[in-house]
């Protein structure tokens, strides 16, 4: 099978002879990603004052972070800080025909031969629109500006159909994006406001993905448990969880082959890696796979891109890469 095939079957939990790899460096890699060229009408702003860095985006927020220390900072002035704004509010060109340009040309590359080609979207409507209005702000929003927040939560979600139509024609077999809707233990929202507010919108994007005959694959860090159900009911075809073991593996393994939905995960990135036990990483490693691979597929496994930035050394998520590897013949399982 093809690397493509490969990702196609677990995605598809028809029967691949092995696991899903997307590891950097010289590591196995079956897919190939791509982003989009920069906005012609944007020209990035950064300055400093003190000891803070501020910088703004292409949707016109703001951010701040104190040099040296953070990474990516906060936001500190929102695009939309009244609602008045909202009629005159220009998104970003995104969807712009021309962005694309260049795409099939990256996938053309000799080393993308076969692999499964996958694109970028920004995130959802809920990832981009909390920074347009600032987090603390945007959660007011949604019990007491409706029709404002529906507005732009509209005109997000068409632009992002826009974008899904042009990966399609360009040649992507899927996209990913990125929006972490869960703390530790909860939803950042209740269960209920979710299925009125935000249901309807991942509906309209899968839908749009599927008919374009693209794949869905979220990422999203924290606790999600109570909509996994949802999510896979709207059409999301891949989970990018980098804390499986935050929903117990047996547990989420059960779902996610009820629900007929693939797990794409590194080794635990909070409460396994870190930990620099040989054993315990091993085991992990080998228990994805039983659970999740199984003889139908289901699991694809990766690096996470910020080992630093955990307290990991390299030499620990090579363990994890070593078994998965060991491991990856589904025919074996």
């Amino acid at each position: 099978m093809t690397p493509r095939e490969i990702v196609k079957g677990n995605l598809n939990q028809s029967g691949p002879e092995r696991i899903g790899f997307a590891y950097n460096g010289d590591r196995l890699n079956d897919m190939w990603g791509c982003g989009i060229a920069p906005s012609g009408r944007y020209t990035p702003r950064k300055w400093t004052e003190g000891q803070v860095e501020y910088s703004d985006d292409e949707w016109g927020n703001i951010w701040h972070r104190i040099v040296g220390m953070s990474a990516g900072g906060e936001i500190y002035k929102p695009a939309i800080e009244d609602w008045a704004q909202l009629k005159d509010y220009r998104l970003p060109d995104f969807d712009n025909p021309k962005q694309f340009e260049g795409v099939p040309g990256v996938f053309a590359d000799p080393k993308a031969k076969d692999k499964y080609r996958l694109g970028w979207l920004p995130g959802f409507p809920f990832a981009l629109c909390r920074y347009l209005r600032k987090m603390e702000i945007y959660f007011q929003d949604l019990v007491l500006e409706r029709d404002h927040i529906d507005e732009l939560h509209d005109r997000v979600t068409t632009m992002l159909e826009g974008m899904i139509r042009e990966w399609g024609r360009v040649g992507a077999d899927g996209f990913i994006f990125c929006e972490d809707w869960g703390i530790q233990d909860r939803l950042l929202i209740s269960p209920a406001m979710w299925r009125e507010i935000f249901k309807p919108l991942f509906r309209r994007l899968c839908d749009t993905a599927h008919q374009a005959g693209l794949d869905v694959l979220m990422h999203s860090c924290g606790y999600n448990w109570d909509i996994l159900d949802d999510l896979a009911e709207v059409g999301v075809n891949a989970f990018q969880f980098d804390q499986p073991g935050l929903y117990g593996l047996e547990r989420l393994a059960e779902n996610l082959r009820r629900n007929k939905v693939c797990l794409f995960a590194p080794v635990d990135i909070q409460k396994v890696l870190p930990t620099g036990n040989r054993e315990l990483i091993v085991s992990e490693a080998k228990k994805m796979v039983k659970l999740f691979g199984g003889k139908s597929g289901g699991l694809m496994v990766k690096n996470y891109g910020d080992l630093a930035g955990i307290g990991v050394q390299p030499e620990w998520d090579r363990w994890g890469y070593e078994t998965f590897v060991e491991m990856k013949d589904l025919r074996r399982v």
